[in-house]
Protein backbone atom coordinates (compact mmCIF):
# COMPACT_ATOMS: atom_id res chain seq x y z
CA UNK A 1 0.00 0.00 0.00
CA UNK A 2 1.34 3.21 -0.85
CA UNK A 3 1.85 5.89 1.66
CA UNK A 4 -0.55 8.23 -0.39
CA UNK A 5 -3.57 5.73 0.21
CA UNK A 6 -2.46 4.78 3.55
CA UNK A 7 -2.68 8.39 4.75
CA UNK A 8 -6.06 8.79 2.86
CA UNK A 9 -7.61 5.94 4.66
CA UNK A 10 -6.19 7.13 8.17
CA UNK A 11 -7.78 10.60 6.88
CA UNK A 12 -11.13 8.69 6.55
CA UNK A 13 -11.08 7.01 9.71
CA UNK A 14 -10.67 10.04 11.63
CA UNK A 15 -14.00 11.76 9.68
CA UNK A 16 -12.05 13.70 7.29
CA UNK A 17 -14.56 14.73 4.41
CA UNK A 18 -11.07 15.73 2.16
CA UNK A 19 -9.71 12.65 3.18
CA UNK A 20 -12.35 10.74 1.64
CA UNK A 21 -12.89 12.17 -1.48
CA UNK A 22 -9.13 12.38 -2.14
CA UNK A 23 -9.17 8.81 -1.45
CA UNK A 24 -12.23 8.42 -3.74
CA UNK A 25 -9.99 10.14 -6.62
CA UNK A 26 -6.89 7.85 -6.12
CA UNK A 27 -8.75 4.50 -6.49
CA UNK A 28 -11.60 6.16 -9.07
CA UNK A 29 -9.96 4.51 -12.20
CA UNK A 30 -9.56 1.43 -11.09
CA UNK A 31 -13.25 1.38 -9.67
CA UNK A 32 -14.38 2.70 -12.66
CA UNK A 33 -12.45 -0.38 -14.30
CA UNK A 34 -13.96 -3.02 -12.14
CA UNK A 35 -17.28 -1.15 -12.78
CA UNK A 36 -17.22 -1.31 -16.79
CA UNK A 37 -16.12 -4.71 -16.73
CA UNK A 38 -18.71 -5.65 -14.80
CA UNK A 39 -21.13 -3.58 -17.27
CA UNK A 40 -19.84 -5.37 -19.94
CA UNK A 41 -21.68 -8.38 -19.34
CA UNK A 42 -25.22 -6.71 -18.50
CA UNK A 43 -27.36 -6.37 -21.45
CA UNK A 44 -26.73 -3.99 -24.29
CA UNK A 45 -30.64 -2.34 -22.87
CA UNK A 46 -29.49 -1.66 -19.46
CA UNK A 47 -29.55 2.09 -18.32
CA UNK A 48 -26.55 1.99 -15.76
CA UNK A 49 -23.30 3.18 -16.83
CA UNK A 50 -20.08 2.58 -14.83
CA UNK A 51 -19.68 6.23 -13.72
CA UNK A 52 -23.40 5.83 -12.32
CA UNK A 53 -22.39 2.62 -10.85
CA UNK A 54 -19.06 4.17 -9.28
CA UNK A 55 -20.72 6.82 -8.12
CA UNK A 56 -23.51 5.50 -6.49
CA UNK A 57 -20.70 3.45 -4.30
CA UNK A 58 -18.84 6.26 -3.45
CA UNK A 59 -22.18 7.67 -2.08
CA UNK A 60 -22.58 4.68 0.04
CA UNK A 61 -19.07 4.23 1.23
CA UNK A 62 -18.81 7.68 2.71
CA UNK A 63 -21.91 6.73 4.83
CA UNK A 64 -19.94 3.70 5.70
CA UNK A 65 -17.95 6.01 8.78
CA UNK A 66 -17.58 3.14 11.44
CA UNK A 67 -15.48 1.31 9.04
CA UNK A 68 -12.01 1.26 9.83
CA UNK A 69 -10.38 1.53 6.71
CA UNK A 70 -7.04 -1.05 6.50
CA UNK A 71 -5.71 -0.90 3.29
CA UNK A 72 -6.38 -0.31 -0.57
CA UNK A 73 -7.70 -3.73 -0.65
CA UNK A 74 -10.26 -3.60 2.39
CA UNK A 75 -11.11 -0.23 0.72
CA UNK A 76 -11.77 -1.80 -3.05
CA UNK A 77 -13.21 -5.12 -1.60
CA UNK A 78 -15.93 -3.14 0.53
CA UNK A 79 -16.71 -1.36 -3.02
CA UNK A 80 -16.99 -4.62 -4.56
CA UNK A 81 -19.69 -5.69 -1.93
CA UNK A 82 -21.38 -2.55 -2.88
CA UNK A 83 -21.20 -3.10 -6.09
CA UNK A 84 -22.84 -6.43 -6.16
CA UNK A 85 -25.87 -5.06 -3.86
CA UNK A 86 -26.14 -2.11 -6.10
CA UNK A 87 -26.37 -4.24 -9.82
CA UNK A 88 -28.27 -6.81 -7.82
CA UNK A 89 -30.82 -4.24 -6.79
CA UNK A 90 -31.57 -3.12 -10.02
CA UNK A 91 -31.77 -6.96 -11.40
CA UNK A 92 -34.11 -7.26 -9.30
CA UNK A 93 -36.18 -4.09 -10.10
CA UNK A 94 -35.50 -4.70 -14.22
CA UNK A 95 -36.76 -8.41 -13.38
CA UNK A 96 -39.78 -7.63 -11.38
CA UNK A 97 -40.91 -5.07 -14.36
CA UNK A 98 -40.96 -8.13 -16.91
CA UNK A 99 -43.94 -10.10 -17.96
CA UNK A 100 -44.05 -13.75 -17.33
CA UNK A 101 -42.18 -16.28 -16.26
CA UNK A 102 -39.03 -17.76 -18.15
CA UNK A 103 -35.99 -20.06 -17.03
CA UNK A 104 -32.92 -18.85 -16.10
CA UNK A 105 -30.20 -19.81 -17.85
CA UNK A 106 -26.84 -18.22 -16.02
CA UNK A 107 -24.07 -19.13 -18.05
CA UNK A 108 -20.55 -19.34 -15.99
CA UNK A 109 -16.69 -20.10 -17.70
CA UNK A 110 -14.12 -21.68 -15.71
CA UNK A 111 -13.14 -17.83 -15.26
CA UNK A 112 -16.70 -17.67 -13.36
CA UNK A 113 -17.58 -14.91 -15.45
CA UNK A 114 -20.95 -14.20 -16.91
CA UNK A 115 -21.86 -14.80 -20.36
CA UNK A 116 -22.30 -11.75 -23.05
CA UNK A 117 -25.81 -12.33 -22.81
CA UNK A 118 -26.47 -12.05 -19.67
CA UNK A 119 -29.44 -10.74 -18.49
CA UNK A 120 -31.08 -9.37 -15.16
CA UNK A 121 -32.05 -13.34 -13.69
CA UNK A 122 -28.82 -14.38 -14.54
CA UNK A 123 -26.86 -11.82 -12.08
CA UNK A 124 -30.17 -12.75 -9.31
CA UNK A 125 -29.33 -15.86 -9.79
CA UNK A 126 -25.46 -15.62 -9.05
CA UNK A 127 -26.52 -13.91 -6.09
CA UNK A 128 -29.08 -16.33 -4.74
CA UNK A 129 -25.80 -19.06 -5.61
CA UNK A 130 -23.48 -16.74 -3.48
CA UNK A 131 -26.05 -16.46 -0.50
CA UNK A 132 -26.35 -20.25 -0.17
CA UNK A 133 -22.75 -20.59 -0.74
CA UNK A 134 -22.48 -18.26 2.39
CA UNK A 135 -24.51 -20.03 4.78
CA UNK A 136 -22.26 -23.34 3.91
CA UNK A 137 -18.38 -21.29 3.62
CA UNK A 138 -18.68 -17.35 4.14
CA UNK A 139 -14.58 -17.17 3.01
CA UNK A 140 -15.38 -19.26 -0.30
CA UNK A 141 -18.47 -16.78 -0.63
CA UNK A 142 -16.15 -13.86 0.11
CA UNK A 143 -13.46 -15.19 -2.45
CA UNK A 144 -16.08 -15.45 -5.34
CA UNK A 145 -17.16 -12.21 -4.26
CA UNK A 146 -13.63 -10.53 -4.17
CA UNK A 147 -12.34 -12.02 -7.69
CA UNK A 148 -15.91 -11.81 -9.67
CA UNK A 149 -16.91 -8.44 -8.22
CA UNK A 150 -13.97 -6.58 -7.27
CA UNK A 151 -11.56 -8.30 -9.92
CA UNK A 152 -8.76 -8.75 -7.53
CA UNK A 153 -6.21 -11.57 -8.57
CA UNK A 154 -5.08 -14.05 -6.26
CA UNK A 155 -2.43 -12.15 -4.27
CA UNK A 156 -5.04 -9.43 -3.31
CA UNK A 157 -8.22 -11.58 -2.74
CA UNK A 158 -5.13 -13.19 -0.07
CA UNK A 159 -4.49 -9.82 1.42
CA UNK A 160 -7.64 -8.75 1.22
CA UNK A 161 -9.22 -11.71 3.91
CA UNK A 162 -5.73 -12.06 5.25
CA UNK A 163 -5.22 -15.74 3.87
CA UNK A 164 -1.90 -17.24 2.33
CA UNK A 165 -2.40 -17.04 -1.70
CA UNK A 166 -2.52 -20.92 -1.60
CA UNK A 167 -5.73 -21.35 0.30
CA UNK A 168 -7.21 -18.60 -2.20
CA UNK A 169 -6.27 -20.78 -4.93
CA UNK A 170 -7.77 -23.61 -3.04
CA UNK A 171 -11.19 -21.97 -1.92
CA UNK A 172 -11.26 -20.71 -5.44
CA UNK A 173 -11.45 -24.09 -6.95
CA UNK A 174 -14.18 -25.68 -4.65
CA UNK A 175 -16.08 -22.38 -4.60
CA UNK A 176 -16.07 -22.92 -8.48
CA UNK A 177 -16.69 -26.61 -8.26
CA UNK A 178 -19.44 -25.94 -5.98
CA UNK A 179 -21.13 -23.60 -8.20
CA UNK A 180 -21.09 -25.40 -11.12
CA UNK A 181 -22.54 -28.31 -9.38
CA UNK A 182 -25.20 -26.24 -8.44
CA UNK A 183 -26.19 -24.75 -11.93
CA UNK A 184 -25.94 -28.01 -13.58
CA UNK A 185 -28.50 -29.57 -10.99
CA UNK A 186 -30.91 -26.26 -11.26
CA UNK A 187 -30.48 -25.35 -15.01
Amino acid sequence: MSDETAQLLAGVVRGDRRSAEALMLHVYDELRAIAAQKMQAEPSDHTLQPTALVNEVYIRMMDQSQVDWRDKSHFCSVAAILMRRILIDYARKRAAGKRGGRARRLVLDEELVLSETTDPMDLIALDDLLRELERLDERHARIVELRYFAGLNVEETAEAIGVSPATVKNDWRIARAWLATQLSAQY
